[in-house]
């Protein structure tokens, strides 16, 4: 898949993404105490998007885990400064509640 676009926009989509998350959490009476550690991070969210993106151009596939370290290690040789968010998602780097295997899972 060719990159779909610069690291900065997609970092700047991703933190406006996470923006109206946490007002709608907070909106609904949500203690952010309760739900911050539990959000990804916009590095974390970059990855998810353009792993959901990769799955939409196989025809919606849900990937199996070989493909989906595949997909991801790609995105880290396609955007080095993703790598961190991406080994954080492939569970080698746990740093949070936030469970991303299952998250990943989800998206």
């Amino acid at each position: 898949m060719p990159r779909r676009a610069s690291l900065e926009l997609l970092r700047a989509e991703a933190s406006d993404e996470l923006s109206v998350l946490i007002e709608e959490r907070l909106r609904d009476g949500e203690d952010p105490w309760d739900f911050m550690e539990d959000l990804p991070s916009v590095d974390e969210l970059v990855v998810l998007t353009l792993r959901a993106e990769n799955i939409a151009a196989d025809a919606g596939v849900r990937p199996t885990q070989a493909r989906n370290y595949r997909v991801l290690r790609q995105i880290a040789f396609d955007y080095p400064p993703l790598t961190r968010a991406v080994w954080r998602l492939l569970g080698s780097e746990p740093h949070r509640r936030w469970n991303a295997a299952v998250r990943a899972d989800a998206s």
